[in-house]
């Protein structure tokens, strides 16, 4: 599929309505079924009207072409991972540093591992688009989220709080992305489970002050 980029990645109109909503999140669904089922190759408009139980000129309404519907589905998954860091690090503020820490991670990994199968095919899609001005929107929402959080700290301080939220965030997507796109066993899910907030908590008491 060619890259795209700008308008081609545009979706036409937001719906408004409750029925026109409906009809956007079956799309969006129908769209995951054919990812998951024929591949990203074999997806079309028309293979995902049909699913949907929709006319492709009602998809069209949404999005100009198969791009820009793939690309609001992304928006849609990484939207919904921003607001679970978003939540989880509004309630932690002021916790312990390792309580926050494990606290973040097990929000992080529940939001990215809710539909494991989902999230593969759109990190699949996402390498078929031009997403940098997605990523940066996102990643300067969990930044902010996860500084603040450090911040609140009940127990330490840091000295370069912008250089260990980076940190951090990169370490949790890096991490769960290398196990989750090259196909989760149960295994290497419990694993990840189980060392990630090891790894985490360690890093922040590393570069920690303590009170």
């Amino acid at each position: 599929m060619k890259r795209c980029s700008g308008e081609a990645l545009t979706a036409r109109k937001q719906p408004r309505q409750a029925r026109a909503r409906l009809t956007v999140d079956a799309i969006f669904e129908a769209t995951i079924q054919v990812l998951l089922s024929e591949g990203l190759s074999a997806l079309t408009t028309t293979r995902v009207a049909e699913r949907a139980g929709v006319s492709v000129g009602s998809l069209y309404q949404y999005f100009p072409q198969k791009q820009a519907l793939l690309f609001a589905l992304l928006q849609r998954h990484l939207e919904a991972v921003a607001d679970a860091v978003s939540t989880i690090c509004t309630r932690c503020l002021g916790m312990s540093l390792g309580d926050m820490s494990d606290a973040l991670v097990k929000g992080f990994l529940d939001a990215k591992t809710q539909d494991i199968a989902t999230t593969r095919a759109l990190y699949m899609v996402a390498a078929e688009l031009d997403t940098d001005e997605l990523l940066g929107i996102i990643a300067q929402r969990n930044h902010a989220a996860i500084r603040t959080l450090l911040l609140s700290a009940k127990d330490a301080t840091f000295d370069r709080p912008d250089a260990v939220a980076f940190t951090l965030r990169a370490t949790l997507a890096g991490a769960t992305r290398a196990v989750l796109e090259r196909g989760a066993t149960p295994g290497d899910l419990t694993a990840l489970q189980q060392e990630l907030p090891l790894l985490c908590r360690a890093y922040l008491v590393a570069r920690s002050n303590p009170l």
